[in-house]
């Protein structure tokens, strides 16, 4: 399995926790909240919709161009801060990016 391989299976396990946990929304936001100049869009979406309408897009079109990845690359520290303890999916989600995450740390293609 290729590298690209491993990451696109990440961002599949990642999907259907959020379509599983009812975190997956049908309707795109407003295309001005993607104008946001802040990391994560913090400013515009919440977490976990900038996991389904950035991170995972994003990183689906790389792949399917073949274009190289992010090295590097780490979001499970964002989310370890920006999900409340009380949120109900914390505990599933952070151990996903973080081995979404661990697919980045110095990893070539």
């Amino acid at each position: 399995m290729t590298h690209h391989d491993r990451v696109r299976q990440r961002l599949h396990a990642i999907e259907a926790q959020l379509r599983e946990h009812q975190h997956w929304q049908v309707n795109a936001p407003d295309a001005s909240v993607f104008e946001s100049t802040q990391p994560f869009c913090m400013d515009t979406l919440e977490p976990l919709e900038w996991l389904q309408w950035v991170l995972i897009p994003r990183l689906h079109q790389l792949i399917d161009s073949q274009q190289p990845l992010p090295q590097s690359f780490a979001v499970a520290p964002y989310y370890d801060v920006a999900l409340e303890a009380s949120h109900p999916l914390r505990t599933l989600i952070l151990p996903e990016l973080e081995q979404l995450d661990a697919l980045f740390a110095g990893e070539d293609d």
